[in-house]
């Protein structure tokens, strides 16, 4: 692509995670978002571009541009406005980015979130949970206010 009166727009595009690794979810739009818990290790390969942080204090500084979104454990974010919009950018930016959604264990909160990114992706919001379940943890989105978050998403 070319602006009038200047060169070509460039645009950095990462290697995509790969779709089989594990953690790796699939939206329908063909983006790929990586799911963890930070307490284990991290998994080998490329580091993530962009991370949303979904912990009830920060963490220590990452070798990536990321977001944290306050988020007790077993409870639902401090802000959902927070939430909607570290969850739009990390949308956006896993179209061409690595983009990974991360809390302690990676089920809970991470699965939740992942099921609100499948929502944003087009998924319709009763189906969200199952999706994620299917693709990334079958424990994913652990409590009955989670899976009331997903399915109002939107709303």
């Amino acid at each position: 692509m070319t602006a009038p009166g200047r060169g070509p727009t460039l645009r950095w595009v990462d290697e995509p995670w790969d779709a089989a690794a594990p953690g790796v979810l699939a939206l329908p739009s063909g983006r790929l978002v990586r799911g963890r818990g930070l307490r284990a290790p991290l998994p080998p390969g490329p580091l993530p571009r962009f991370g949303v942080h979904l912990t009830g204090r920060p963490i220590g500084p990452l070798d990536w541009d990321g977001c944290w979104v306050r988020w007790p454990d077993f409870r639902l974010p401090r802000d959902p406005d927070d939430l909607r919009r570290a969850l739009a950018e990390a949308w956006e930016r896993a179209a061409d980015e690595r983009v990974e959604v991360a809390c302690h264990g990676g089920t809970g909160r991470t699965g939740t979130a992942l099921a609100c990114l499948a929502v944003l992706d087009g998924v319709p919001p009763d189906d969200a949970v199952g999706f994620v379940r299917v693709r990334y943890r079958r424990r994913a989105v652990e409590t009955r206010g989670q899976r009331r978050l997903v399915s109002g998403f939107l709303g």
